[in-house]
């Protein structure tokens, strides 16, 4: 029985949209389907992939939705227990869906596991070695830009990269889908909180081997698109995710963030932007969009923000 369905959300992936179907079939050889949603690219992407895998299932949407409608349509349209997504800018290594499912079937409390993420344009250094979230308000990928000798333990994580992890889908009936309004950008980090705020786990398996190349869709790793969705986005995230007692706890240690991130992305010429995304998400967020507050939840809550302590440390380390 097939146990999984690879969502792989398209936008413009004429580049890369094509090796990264052919790897899937090449390089593991577990029972599995290939869904593509297509935010309307129009750059025979589809086509090409069709063409040699007619296999493949595609869903062609009449405008650019953005990453988190394409995925949660690919979701409520499969009929499989677990779901990778997986964006078109990536190159799997062996077995990589293998040790995602052994990875994930090994606890019913696992909500999501992540692979080890391999820079495309140095094969050499780490893109992403576990998603995290820290007190700062700051997301980031861990052991980024170092060896990829490194990094080779299973352990717990914050989130796991919405560009190539595998998730337990009847874990979204409980904590909802990916919200939408985030369009891209921290919707990983935002829907990991919501699992962790239910007591499900996040891991990283280091085992599983995936090339990103990153950043193909909007350019490069800064740019103005990536930093005003970004910031309004986190904005949104702790609106969301966070109690007011806790938001009062983390105020000095988020202005500071703020205050830091604001700064490096001045010198960039990226301030303005920085201050308008912090802007629109202040205004972004309504009550019906809050995690509802469960005293059953406390201990996690607990949990969560100790971890955001840590990771500041984590991170500056």
């Amino acid at each position: 029985m097939c146990e999984v369905t690879i969502v792989i959300p398209n936008y413009k992936g004429k580049e890369y949209l094509f090796s990264c179907v052919k790897s899937l079939y090449e390089k593991d050889q577990t029972e599995k389907k290939i869904l593509i949603i297509d935010n309307a690219s129009n750059d025979g992407s589809i086509e090409e992939v069709v063409k040699e895998y007619p296999e493949v299932e595609c869903v062609m949407l009449d405008k650019n939705y953005g990453f988190c409608r394409a995925v949660n349509i690919g979701i409520e349209k499969t009929d499989t227990p677990y779901v990778i997504l997986l964006n078109n800018d990536t190159v799997i290594k062996d077995n990589y869906v293998k040790y995602l499912l052994d990875s994930i079937k090994k606890d019913p409390n696992i909500f999501s596991v992540e692979p080890k993420m391999i820079q495309y344009h140095d094969p050499s250094k780490i893109d992403s070695a576990g998603t995290y979230y820290n007190a700062l308000g700051w997301a980031y990928a861990y052991g980024k830009d170092k060896s990829v000798k490194k990094y080779n333990n299973i352990r717990k994580i914050f989130a796991a990269c919405g560009g190539a992890s595998i998730y337990r889908k009847k874990v979204f009936e409980e904590i909802g889908m990916f919200d939408e309004k985030h369009f891209a950008y921290l919707e990983d980090i935002d829907v990991g909180y919501r699992a962790r705020i239910a007591g499900y786990d996040n891991l990283y398996e280091p085992k599983s081997e995936v090339i990103h190349v990153g950043s193909a869709a909007s350019g490069a790793r800064y740019n103005e698109f990536k930093v005003k969705m970004s910031s309004r986005n986190n904005v949104y995230l702790i609106y969301k995710n966070m109690p007011v007692v806790q938001k009062i706890l983390n105020s000095p240690f988020l202005f500071v963030g703020f205050l830091v991130k604001y700064l490096f992305f001045l010198r960039k010429g990226y301030g303005k932007l920085y201050v308008n995304g912090i802007k629109e998400g202040l205004h972004m967020g309504k009550k019906s969009d809050k995690v509802k507050y469960e005293s059953g939840h406390l201990k996690n809550y607990i949990k969560i923000q100790i971890e955001l302590w840590i990771n500041i440390f984590r991170r500056l380390a």
